[in-house]
């Protein structure tokens, strides 16, 4: 693991746990739930992890490229879903680091996807910002995605508020269905507990509002800037506001797709996604 610090942030990243920020304080007030000593970052509601090549649920793992079908691992046996993508159990490789930044890689080459990830991550008295960048390194255009899955603190009395313009239900796999206007959301836990939804039409900004401080802005923008899933378990005081680049499942659906497609990378081209978490 690696440390990082500027003004009042501190945070903890686990190279060789998917590069996963495995702790996240301000003042010595923990921002993402910190993972428990021996935990992993990926198997509990902890950390905050990158997703990539896909974000989300793959129903079935199922993904045609070429006109050839691939299955990748059912890792949500539940529900029978190919989740987050492969990045987060990888263990990656620190190009650069100093002491408020770092710059990590790995590579994936699990057909139908062969990329590489690269991503920067800094410190300073404002907060955190991040960014990841995945190149397709392989011979055939795949289509691919990107995302962040942060597991924020959620004291009592929280409350998030973002603009979007579309919300989708949910079916009893947890699969995204059924795309409706929206206005986006506004509210504490009577709105958030349960959640598990995806938005898009996201203009790029979230806010929490902390009782007790700091609040914070959640800006994304490049691929990030348009698709949002909000996850809050019930009885557990977290809260996932996760910016990706596609729907859940887009591949697989066309009429999900129209609210947010995976991207399909030419060999050689990239998908990049920022974001940064700032005191407001």
């Amino acid at each position: 693991m690696i440390r990082l610090a500027s003004g009042d942030w501190d945070a903890t990243i686990l190279v060789s746990q998917g590069a996963a920020i495995g702790a996240l304080s301000w003042r010595g007030q923990d921002i993402v739930q910190p993972v428990p000593e021996g935990e992993s970052p990926n198997r509990g509601l902890h950390s905050a992890f990158l997703m990539a090549p896909w974000t989300n649920r793959l129903a079935e793992g199922r993904i045609s490229v070429g006109g050839q079908d691939y299955v990748m691992p059912i890792n949500r046996p539940l529900e029978g879903h190919a989740l987050h993508g492969f990045v987060r159990e990888l263990a990656w490789t620190i190009e650069a680091q100093g002491p408020d930044r770092a710059v990590m890689t790995c590579a994936v080459d699990h057909p139908p996807f062969r990329c590489t990830a690269r991503l920067e991550v800094a410190l300073a008295p404002q907060g955190l910002s991040l960014a990841l960048t995945l190149t397709n390194s392989g011979e055939a255009a795949t289509p691919m995605g990107i995302g962040w899955h942060p597991f924020f603190t959620r004291p009592a009395g929280l409350r998030l508020r973002f603009a979007a313009t579309t919300v989708f239900g949910r079916d009893a796999r947890n699969l995204a269905i059924s795309p409706r206007p929206s206005a986006g959301l506004q509210g504490g836990v009577e709105v958030l507990e349960g959640l598990d939804t995806h938005f898009a039409g996201w203009d790029g900004v979230a806010v929490m509002t902390r009782p007790g401080g700091p609040d914070l802005a959640l800006r994304a923008t490049g691929d990030w800037a348009h698709n949002l899933q909000i996850y809050a378990p019930r009885g557990v005081p977290v809260l996932c506001v996760e910016p990706v680049s596609h729907a859940p499942d887009a591949v697989n659906r066309p009429h999900i797709a129209a609210n947010g497609p995976m991207h399909v990378l030419a060999p050689g081209e990239s998908l990049r996604g920022e974001a940064t978490l700032l005191l407001v």
